[in-house]
């Protein structure tokens, strides 16, 4: 369904603002903000190229990285029930892998843990580690995704890599802390990870569109469509990847939701609802991360808005989709927000996508004014 909330009208300059970030490069967004004014959603651009509707407000889609904000609630929830202990080494836990003993539970979920990110590590000199086939560029991504990879072997392949740093000395973010953590959940619980997130998250909190889907190809209907862009033999050809098998990013990427679903979890995991407060406190934990402003817990960033303010955040985006969730610790503001779009092998769209969450933030969270 593509209608607005009925206070869409009373706030124009949101869907001003959604509207420019349409017209920077994106096909289509959505978004949704709760705050002192009630709730608004709203959308803008397009649900799939060709077409004339816009994306459906409470669409499913992939929401990237997002995914590992739900996958440490999870890993800090069966903390609370005594079957992890944060800084206990993941060798404990993960016997079968020929991992660094001094690699804790903490480090992988605060991306401090140096273990290669299986999906390309990028050094600040500009030189890249190609990692899996399937995340690497272009025709050779397109022709790969549907083949489904195990877990493990991506664990493999990240340890087959020389670690970036030794443990607890640096920051880097790496897909393979948190497949290392979807591994050690699964250990400690005797069940697929998408049960404990269902236990634990999704029937607790009734997201009834959200899930884990593993290696399940499709995105559930509604949906607006993903894209990707590449060349083959001089033509450009852009292709419609909403259809793919996610485990290629597993759990540091692979879970589908909408944004009501979001602003459900992230509300309900800052006020309290999902995590006793010591644990709330743990997460909240920073390591400084060299991005701006922008300090990392477990499974969450912790931002500084510039004016005295601080949202617990995370954002995510995967082959044509991605997804935005901002909340004040209180949880009295929040905004989720996601996008589709054409991707492609140069990420033209990195640069906007950061441009448009920083406005986002500006005017939503900020005060500052929609031109």
């Amino acid at each position: 369904m593509n209608t607005q909330s009925p206070a869409a009208a009373e706030r124009p300059e949101l869907q001003q603002l959604i509207q420019d970030i349409v017209d920077t490069g994106f096909t289509g967004i959505t978004m949704r903000v709760h705050d002192e004014h009630g709730e608004w959603a709203g959308s803008a651009g397009l649900s799939e190229l060709g077409g004339t509707a816009k994306p459906p407000i409470d669409g499913h889609v992939r929401i990237g990285s997002n995914t590992k904000t739900f996958t440490a609630t999870v890993a800090l929830q069966l903390v609370a029930e005594g079957k992890i202990d944060l800084d206990t080494p993941a060798a404990e836990y993960l016997p079968e892998f020929d991992l660094d003993e001094r690699i804790t539970v903490r480090m992988l979920l605060q991306h401090t843990s140096g273990v290669f990110n299986f999906t390309g590590e990028y050094y600040p000199d500009g030189t890249m580690v190609p990692g899996i086939a399937s995340s690497n560029v272009g025709k050779e991504w397109v022709d790969n995704r549907f083949k489904t990879y195990s877990p493990q072997d991506l664990v493999r392949l990240a340890l087959s890599k020389p670690a970036r740093f030794e443990p607890g000395t640096g920051w880097s973010y790496s897909n393979t802390n948190y497949v290392l953590v979807r591994l050690i959940i699964e250990n400690v619980s005797g069940r697929p990870v998408e049960e404990e997130m269902r236990r634990l998250i999704f029937e607790p909190l009734g997201l009834t569109g959200t899930s884990a889907p593993t290696t399940s190809t499709e995105v559930p209907e509604p949906h607006a469509h993903a894209y990707y862009r590449y060349e083959e033999d001089g033509q450009e050809k852009t292709v419609d990847v909403t259809s793919q098998n996610p485990s290629w990013i597993s759990s540091g990427g692979d879970m589908i939701s909408t944004t009501r679903d979001l602003h459900t979890f992230i509300s309900a995991l800052v006020t309290g609802q999902l995590l006793p407060a010591p644990l709330l406190a743990e997460m909240y934990k920073t390591h400084p991360t060299g991005i701006p402003n922008m300090d990392y817990g477990l499974g969450v960033f912790v931002l500084d808005t510039g004016d005295g303010g601080t949202l617990i955040t995370h954002n995510g985006g995967m082959a044509g989709h991605g997804a935005l969730m901002y909340s004040t610790p209180d949880g009295a503001k929040t905004l989720t927000a996601t996008l589709n779009s054409v991707d492609d092998v140069t990420m033209s769209l990195a640069v906007p996508f950061q441009q448009a969450m920083q406005r986002l933030v500006d005017v939503v969270f900020c005060g500052v004014r929609s031109e």
